[in-house]
């Protein structure tokens, strides 16, 4: 794939975007976005006499009462679904020390994920959240809405700081058909279990945590003066010292591991992106090992 843009600002990089993106999401997602997701949502059909080979778990007692002979309810899968975009764009998403930052990240890969929904036929919404939600897209289909989507990730939002389980609740609320929800953060934020965990009863969560290498391994540049991005808060350090360094770097990996064993403890699927690192392969790997699980695969 060619190179992308480490800044996304107007109209003509969102066209390059869509471009660049269009050779994975054509031969490569395309089939597997749709047998990942297939049967994702099932609807009600018909009421018709039950037939040998039948399950009998879909028996609608109620007709079967009312007539004297067993009827079954018939449900069809969905050809439409809708993927929605939970994108944390707190000022920590523009971070990044080696290739690109972390929101170009998010972009491109929602990108990615967006036009294979919109291949599908799916409907796509947005949720762009830092401590307030900055945008709410309703779910649309076509190709003018996937690209109004892409247009408003790139925009600069008026927040710092985060708040993951207020987002979530707002999506909660706002989106109360079941869909398909890629939440895309660094998870930064500790106490997430709750929200976490109520979203994944009402939707199909799929957590993308974005890192950047020197968040876990930190370089020996001396004395450094770090700013929280979210909070403004500077402390000074001194990468120096070689037990520093590891403390700095012990910390910042239970974080991340402690997401790893959080997402896992409530079976929420989660993709590992790293800012200095090619973002397909991990995709294909969930897709194909969701497939997998599902039955899909050989």
């Amino acid at each position: 794939m060619p190179p992308i843009p480490e800044i996304l600002e107007d109209a003509a990089d969102v066209r390059r975007l869509e471009i660049m993106t269009r050779r994975i999401v054509n031969n490569v997602m395309a089939g597997e976005y749709h047998s990942a997701f297939k049967g994702q949502g099932m609807e009600f059909e018909e009421v018709r006499e039950y037939q040998p080979g039948d399950d009998v778990r879909s028996i609608d007692w109620n007709v079967t009462a009312r007539t004297g002979d067993p009827f079954v309810k018939r449900y069809v899968e969905q050809r439409e679904l809708t993927v929605f975009f939970a994108i944390d764009v707190s000022a920590s998403s523009l971070f990044g020390s080696v290739r690109r930052r972390k929101r170009p990240l998010a972009a491109i890969v929602s990108a990615v994920l967006a036009f294979s929904a919109i291949r599908n036929n799916d409907r796509v919404g947005l949720m762009l959240f830092s401590d307030e939600v900055e945008v709410f897209l309703p779910a649309k289909k076509g190709r003018k809405h996937g690209l109004r989507v892409i247009r408003e990730i790139i925009r600069e939002p008026a927040h710092r700081g985060t708040d993951i389980p207020k987002a979530l609740e707002t999506l909660n609320r706002l989106q109360r058909r079941k869909c398909i929800v890629f939440l895309l953060s660094d998870f930064q934020q500790p106490a997430l279990r709750r929200s976490l965990a109520v979203t994944a009863t009402r939707h199909d969560l799929i957590c993308i945590s974005i890192t950047d290498p020197h968040e876990m391994d930190i370089p020996n540049v001396g004395m450094l003066t770090l700013e929280d991005a979210e909070t403004g808060e500077v402390v000074t350090v001194d990468t120096g010292s070689r037990g520093v360094r590891e403390a700095l770097s012990t910390r910042l990996k239970h974080r991340r591991e402690n997401v790893r064993k959080l997402l896992s403890s409530l079976k929420i699927d989660h993709i590992e992106l790293f800012t200095d690192r090619d973002f397909s392969a991990p995709l294909i790997n969930f897709f194909t090992t969701r497939i997998k699980r599902m039955g899909g695969g050989g």
